[in-house]
């Protein structure tokens, strides 16, 4: 699993644990769904640090909380 695909899979695990849609939680961040839906489509190759915070905020989490999963956890080193 790469780090793109890792942030897809913990958004759309967030939406599902919290029974939101995806425009809900671009609505409640404060993000465009169009935002939103371009990193989990693929669309966006390198989502920002600070969209996944604003992101973050809106859910009522810190970036600790977001990046403290398994997805991440299990990343591969990219220097070895």
């Amino acid at each position: 699993m790469d780090i793109i695909t890792a942030v897809q899979n913990r958004i759309l695990q967030l939406a599902y644990d919290r029974r939101i849609t995806i425009n809900k939680m671009a609505e409640t961040s404060g993000l465009s769904p169009s935002s939103l839906k371009s990193i989990l489509y693929g669309n966006s190759k390198n989502p920002k640090l600070i969209t996944i915070k604003i992101l973050c905020d809106g859910l009522g989490m810190t970036l600790a909380e977001f990046f403290d999963a398994k997805e991440f956890n299990e990343l591969e080193q990219y220097i070895k």
